[in-house]
C-alpha cells in the first residue's frame, strides 16, 4: 500500500505538471514496460532502432545502463566503435550497441543524458530503453511492452505491486501508452484475458515472436545451425529475469538442456562463477555449453579461462505480426 500511494501521488504530480516534463531537440521514443525484467525490450529496442535507421533517421539509444559500474552520461558506442566495457555499461545496452551499429549511451538522468547524447553524436532521434516509468523527458511515442505468459495469468499474484508482485506500476498505467507490443516469444498467440481487457481497450496492440536463427561461438562468432545440436547434451549458462522461454526454444530443439546453472538477472560474472561453469561442464559429461546472448557479452572476458570450453550462444531476433502496419505506425511517427 505504501508503494501504491508513493507511485500514485508521483504520476498526479506528473499529470498536472508540478513535477517539469522536458523535451529535447530530437524526437524520442520510449520503450517500456511494467514489470520487473523479462518482457523483451531489448529485442524490441533493437528492433525499433534498426527499423527507424533503415528509415533514414539519425537514430541513437539511451539507457540508464543498469548494474554498470559507472555513473553519470557515458557515450557506449558512436555508432561505428564501443568506447567501453560490458561491466562499465550495463550488458543490455553493450548487446544494443552490437547488435545495432547506432551511437549508444547511458545515463541516470535522461533529459540532462539525451542533451549531452545529441551534442556528442549529432543524432535527430532517440530509442529510450526501459523508460516507461521515467517520465521526466517527453517521448513522442510511448511503447509498452508486455511478455504474453504474465499477461495471460490474471489474477496471479505475480500481477501485484512490487515487493508482493512484479509489477512497478497497476495496469491502470497503460492509459499513458500509445502502442502495446505483447510479446508470445516462442509461444502460440493467446487473447488478453477478459479481466484485463478494459485497461486494454482503445490501445493499437501489436503481437510479437522471437525468431531463433541458430548458435554462434562465444569466442569467434561463427554461425553454427540449430540442428547440428539436436539430441546434444549441454550445459544451460542463463542469467536473465524470465529463463523459461529460453529453456524451452532448446527443448522444443530436441537439446538436452536438464543441467542448468540459472543465476539472477543481469549477473555479473567473476572468476568464481567461470570455474564453477567449468566444473559443472566436466562433470556433466557435456558436449557444450550454451548460454543467451546477453550473458555472452559478459563471458567474452573470459576467454582464456573458457578456452578449453565450447561455449556458444542462442542468437534470437524479435518480429512483429502486421509488421508493416506497425513499422509504418513507427515511421509516420517518429521519421515525418
Amino acid at each position: 500500500m505504501i508503494y501504491f500511494y508513493i507511485i500514485k501521488v508521483r504520476n498526479y504530480l506528473f499529470d498536472k505538471g508540478v513535477f517539469p516534463i522536458r523535451k529535447v531537440n530530437a524526437k524520442v521514443i520510449s520503450i517500456g514496460n511494467l514489470t520487473v525484467g523479462g518482457s523483451g525490450k531489448t529485442p524490441a529496442v533493437i528492433y525499433i532502432a534498426n527499423t527507424l535507421k533503415e528509415a533514414g533517421a539519425k537514430v541513437g539509444i539511451l539507457s540508464r545502463g543498469y548494474r554498470r559500474k559507472s555513473h553519470g552520461f557515458l557515450l557506449v558506442s558512436d555508432g561505428n566503435k564501443i568506447k567501453t566495457q560490458v561491466k562499465i555499461c550495463g550488458d543490455e545496452i553493450y548487446l544494443t550497441a552490437e547488435e545495432c551499429r547506432v551511437p549508444c549511451a547511458v545515463a541516470e538522468r535522461r533529459v540532462n543524458g539525451a542533451r549531452k547524447f545529441i551534442h556528442s553524436t549529432n543524432i535527430n532521434t532517440i530509442v529510450l530503453d526501459d523508460a516507461f516509468q521515467h517520465r521526466w523527458i517527453h517521448r513522442d511515442l510511448n511503447v509498452l511492452i508486455f511478455d504474453q505468459r504474465f499477461v495471460k495469468v490474471a489474477g496471479r499474484f505475480e500481477q501485484k505491486l512490487i515487493p508482493l508482485g512484479s509489477m512497478r506500476e497497476s495496469f491502470s498505467a497503460i492509459e499513458r501508452a500509445d502502442v502495446i507490443i505483447i510479446n508470445r516469444k516462442f509461444s502460440e498467440k493467446t487473447t488478453v484475458p477478459p479481466k484485463l481487457k478494459k485497461y486494454f481497450e482503445g490501445k493499437p496492440i501489436y503481437y510479437a515472436y522471437y525468431k531463433a536463427k541458430g548458435f554462434l561461438d562465444v569466442k569467434d562468432h561463427q554461425y553454427y545451425p540449430i540442428e547440428e545440436f539436436t539430441g546434444q547434451k549441454s550445459l544451460v549458462i542463463c542469467g536473465i529475469a524470465q529463463p523459461y522461454s529460453f529453456v524451452k526454444i532448446l527443448t522444443q530443439n530436441k537439446i538436452d538442456a536438464k543441467n542448468r546453472m540459472i543465476f539472477p538477472d543481469h549477473k555479473n560474472y567473476t572468476s568464481k562463477e567461470v570455474q564453477l561453469i567449468r566444473k559443472n561442464f566436466y562433470d556433466t559429461n557435456s558436449y557444450s555449453v550454451i548460454t543467451t546472448q546477453k550473458d555472452a557479452v559478459k563471458l567474452t572476458q573470459y576467454g582464456k579461462e573458457l578456452d578449453d570450453i565450447d561455449i556458444y550462444y542462442l542468437k534470437i531476433e524479435l518480429d512483429i505480426e502486421d509488421k508493416d502496419e506497425f513499422n509504418n505506425l513507427l515511421i509516420k511517427k517518429i521519421c515525418k
